[in-house]
Formats: C-alpha cells, structure tokens, sequence
C-alpha cells in the first residue's frame, strides 16, 4: 500500500471522529482497504423505551462502517449512501458495540458493501448491505479530513 493510500485511510479516521453526531458516540475507528471496523460503547443513553439499544444505533454502526469500507476505494469524493437495508437480530443493552463493514462490489461510480454488528462477546447482534455512489463534494472540502 503506498503512502498516499495510508494517508487517505488516516483522513477517513479522523474525517469519522470529527463529525458532530460523533460526539455522541464517542467511537473509535480503524480503517484499511475496503473494510472498515468502528466500536462504541454502549449507554443507557441509546436506549428505547423497552431497555435495549434502539434500531438506529445498530443503522449508525452498520450504515459507518459499511460507508467508510466504500470511501476507502475512493480517495478524491466523498460517497452518499444511495441506500441501506438493516437486519436486527437480537438486542443489546450494555457492553461494546462493533460493526465490521467490508466492499463486495464495485463500479466506477457505485461501492455495495456488508457489515456486520457484533455484541462484546463476539456474538453477530445485525447486519445491513448497502449501495454507496460516488458524491461531488471533494474529500478535501469534508470536516476533517485534511490536516490543516
């Protein structure tokens, strides 16, 4: 993997960590090609009304991690989540919460990617498959993907 390509995953990373809805998660991020792999832990904060961790924390974990696998083959735009399908398997409510996401297909134009949600003992808690395309804005113009 060359220098430019490390630096390219090292801005996705922190181009992850500096989006505002971020400071809520608090998550940690680790990127390579085509694959992506975010951990948060998780809080009664993210509950709903019944206890357990409320679907759109497991769409968040799975949707990132599937969107950040995408991006990391393409290193000039930023990609949009044309569209995502969650499954939920069983629910949690404490502990760690990790997806992995990983690109199964790609285009000039378009990434399909899979992700996978697990519980802090390695148990599979959702999964999603989504369709990313390529976007207009530069990677450049993201909050935080550049350095300066």
């Amino acid at each position: 993997m060359s220098k430019e390509d490390v630096t390219h995953l090292r801005a996705l990373e922190r181009m992850y960590l500096a989006a505002p809805i971020n400071q809520l998660y608090l998550p940690t991020i680790a990127v390579s090609e085509g694959e992506a792999e975010i951990s948060i832990e998780l809080q009664s904060a993210y509950h709903h009304a019944a206890g357990a961790v409320h679907g759109s924390v497991y769409f968040k974990m799975l949707d990132d991690a599937a969107f950040f696998a995408a991006n990391s083959l393409e290193p000039e735009y930023f990609v949009l989540t044309a569209s995502f399908t969650t499954y939920l398997i069983r629910p949690v409510t404490k502990g760690v919460m990790r997806s992995v996401g990983r690109v199964v297909n790609q285009t000039k134009n378009q990434f399909i990617a899979e992700s996978v949600a697990y519980d802090s003992r390695g148990k599979e808690i959702a999964r999603g498959n989504g369709i990313f395309v390529k976007g207009k804005l530069p990677l450049r113009e993201a909050m935080g993907y550049s350095d300066d």
